[in-house]
């Protein structure tokens, strides 16, 4: 299996540490359990079945919002 090296500060790897522990898992697998959602995310079954299903008269397209009466806001 391919291996990875990560340089952490010893204050962020004592709660990697803290966190794998807490879990009662290593520390490859708990942050591989970090990593997996953020590259391949994982829906539920029949996720995108869900769009479009909702049939609701008050679900409507709010009306366009006049810029002209925001506030003012400060130039930088």
């Amino acid at each position: 299996m391919p291996q990875i090296s990560l340089y952490v500060d010893e204050t962020t790897l004592k709660k990697v540490e803290y966190a794998a522990a807490r879990q009662h898992k290593s520390l490859s697998k708990w942050v591989i359990d970090q990593i997996k959602p953020k590259i391949d995310p994982i829906y539920p079954t029949d996720f995108e079945d869900l769009f479009g299903s909702i049939n609701d008269s008050t679900f409507t397209r709010s009306e366009e919002l006049v810029f002209e009466n925001d506030v003012k806001r400060e130039t930088l």
